[in-house]
């Protein structure tokens, strides 16, 4: 008995452990060069992002004297809807929070803007970081924790569910995709085997033509009998 409780434990502990593991995540970090105003080109992020999706998006700045950062985070559609936007960044993560409306592309777009007077130089830049919370990452589990009284074993196991939920369905998404692609190969095969059939009834057709054209040519000049 008291072997099988210790397997038990052991196994509950690693799978605790994985899904701890799984769910660190790195923010993404780069250098943003200043520029100045009406000359500055955005350097923009992309994310790929399902429907109906919970999505935080946190981003700090480095410190750089004399330069503004701005973030702007909109979707992917034809209108481009800004889906939050903050200026004047700091060294203080900011939090941005949205429920994607369609799947597709969320795209952060940075500019750093020099104050008046500055000029472009390879000195003057910030330091960003940029981090995407999305789906069951986006859960604040401590305030689950305190609302539904629950132990550190058993929100450990709520991690876990969530992970294994955004597994299932990022997997029934891939598998949706696959069977689309699938059908679309099969598809551009059936017309590419129809359009070589023709294409070979083309040539010898035409091939015959010429046969029948040259041949009665020859006959009506008498160079064949």
């Amino acid at each position: 008995m008291t072997r099988i409780y210790f397997s038990a434990t052991v196994a509950i502990s690693l799978i605790v452990l994985a899904s701890t593991w799984l769910q660190v995540t790195q923010a993404i970090k780069f250098d943003l060069a200043a520029q100045e105003k009406g000359e500055d080109v955005p350097l923009c992020i992309s994310h790929y992002v399902e429907d109906e999706t919970n999505v935080v998006v946190k981003v700090k700045a480095g410190p750089g004297p004399n330069q503004k950062v701005s973030v702007e985070v909109t979707d992917d559609s034809i209108h481009q809807n800004q889906l939050w936007r903050k200026d004047s960044m700091n060294e203080e993560w900011q939090r941005g929070s949205f429920l994607t409306k369609q799947a597709g592309d969320i795209v952060a777009c940075f500019s750093n803007i020099l104050s008046d007077g500055y000029k472009p130089d390879p000195r003057y830049t910030r330091a960003i970081e940029l981090d995407f919370d999305i789906g069951s990452e986006t859960i604040d589990y401590a305030k689950l924790a305190e609302k539904e009284k629950l132990k550190p074993m058993e929100l450990e196991l709520r991690k876990l569910e969530d992970m294994v939920s955004d597994i299932v369905d990022n997997m029934e998404h891939l598998q949706a995709r696959e069977v689309k692609m699938r059908n679309t190969n099969e598809s551009t095969n059936e017309r590419v085997k129809w359009f070589s059939t023709l294409t070979m009834v083309v040539l010898v057709t035409l091939g015959l033509w010429q046969i029948f054209y040259l041949k009665r040519f020859f006959r009506k000049k008498r160079l064949i009998d």
